[in-house]
């Protein structure tokens, strides 16, 4: 882990922008279309640590970007080119655009300065969507990832932001996958290797360190 000292520099004011990826209704929220999901999310406090992260952020004058997954309610443009999608064609509660179920989940709050960003194909809440951009005209060099899954978006987010030359960094106890046991097994074995694992506590002092003035000595 980081020290605080480190992590402030990781943090840079100004400069980090705070990324929740699809913390909505229909995913996280209690008539969510993956029910296993939504209760780890819920039960592990990922959800609840990404609702303290927001609020900080805010705080901080860190910006803060939720990237949702929807589609058409015809379906265009939406990818059908792996079991994945197929799978969610036949769910019960599906991601429609202007529907409940792509709206923030509750305890998360949005307010009017956070960005959405919505995209209504693929895996990844950056590739092909107007995140990269959107973090760039910010300045952004430090990107704090968190929401679901760990088992397909957050890595995917993960790789995308290293590739494009952000430093990332995610609390791994705002995360959530499904088994529950599958979250830490790819923190340890996959994103620790490009990405800086910390918990919530950390980030929230790396928040409040880094907004305040520097004392230079006399």
């Amino acid at each position: 882990m980081p020290s605080y000292e480190q992590l402030s520099e990781l943090l840079p004011f100004g400069n980090t922008v705070l990324l929740t990826v699809e913390c909505q209704q229909g995913v996280v929220g209690p008539d969510s279309a993956l029910p296993e999901l939504a209760r780890e999310a819920r039960d592990s406090g990922a959800l609840a640590n990404i609702a303290r992260l927001v609020a900080a952020a805010r705080e901080s004058g860190v910006q803060v970007i939720h990237a949702i997954a929807e589609r058409r309610p015809d379906g265009r443009g939406a990818n059908h080119n792996a079991r994945l999608f197929h799978a969610a064609e036949r769910l019960p509660v599906q991601q429609l655009t202007g529907t409940a179920a792509v709206r923030v989940a509750a305890p998360i709050e949005v307010a009017e300065e956070d960005l959405v960003v919505r995209r209504l194909h693929g895996l990844s809440p950056i590739q092909g969507t107007e995140t990269d951009a959107l973090l760039r005209n910010l300045g952004c060099r430090t990107l704090v990832v968190t929401g679901v899954s760990a088992n397909v978006a957050i890595p995917n987010a993960v790789f995308d932001a290293v590739n494009r030359g952000y430093t990332v960094v995610v609390p791994g106890d705002a995360i959530a996958g499904v088994p529950a046991d599958y979250t830490p097994a790819m923190v340890r074995h996959t994103l620790a290797l490009v990405a800086t694992i910390v918990t919530t506590d950390e980030v929230l002092a790396g928040f409040e360190r880094a907004r305040r003035p520097r004392v230079t000595p006399a």
